[in-house]
């Protein structure tokens, strides 16, 4: 019996996309937070440490769909799919983390013009993701979806150069600098992971087509 024929008469583990769909949201409710702290710039350690506690929860989350991985026979799409994006969707909360984090072990006084419109696009980018994973069991409009983090991504990138530009115009302590341009950086890191995410979500749907 071929491989492909088998897929389609044994029953697919469903839990997957349960534990994906609470993946994406963690990310999301992270990269909220991380909007909230930059918006009032203020109790930053405390503000930090609900960002961390998304991390905490989306590494819960992952390692709980890689143990389901080994312990499932049919899956509802291809194994290294699932570990792919189940690794992808966690490496956002991850650097949504580091940024917040060095925004504490920095020190920061004020924040700069314009990170905060960096950090609302990353936001958006994973509300894009919560909207694509809940389509992963249908396919049906899926693809808009990644076209949308896609665009993000690309306005991220424009949003991070700008940033860095106005810094070495305008800042003109070289620490401040330094502390700036790794945080800016690691908010576009986020939106780069986020179009990773999207192209293994394209993939896996071209796939299943």
């Amino acid at each position: 019996m071929k491989p492909g024929l088998l897929r389609k008469i044994l029953p697919r583990e469903k839990s997957f996309f349960q534990m994906f769909n609470q993946q994406a949201e963690n990310v999301e409710a992270g990269a909220v937070a991380m909007v909230e702290m930059l918006q009032s710039f203020e109790e930053l350690a405390a503000k930090a440490d609900k960002v961390e506690e998304y991390e905490h929860t989306g590494d819960a989350i992952t390692h709980s769909i890689l143990r389901k991985l080994n312990q499932t026979f049919v899956t509802p799409f291809d194994r290294e799919d699932i570990h792919e994006l189940a690794s992808k969707i966690d490496d956002v909360i991850d650097l949504v983390d580091a940024a917040a984090t060095r925004i504490v072990t920095f020190r920061v006084k004020s924040l700069r013009p314009g990170v905060v419109d960096l950090a609302t696009t990353v936001r958006l980018a994973t509300t894009q993701i919560v909207a694509a994973v809940k389509l992963l069991d249908k396919g049906n409009g899926i693809l808009d979806h990644c076209i949308e983090i896609n665009r993000l991504e690309n306005l991220a990138d424009r949003q991070c150069r700008d940033l860095i530009v106005n810094l070495f115009e305008h800042e003109k302590d070289p620490v401040e600098i330094i502390k700036w341009k790794e945080i800016i950086e690691t908010l576009e890191f986020a939106s780069d992971k986020c179009e990773d995410v999207a192209n293994v979500i394209e993939t896996v749907t071209l796939k299943n087509a």
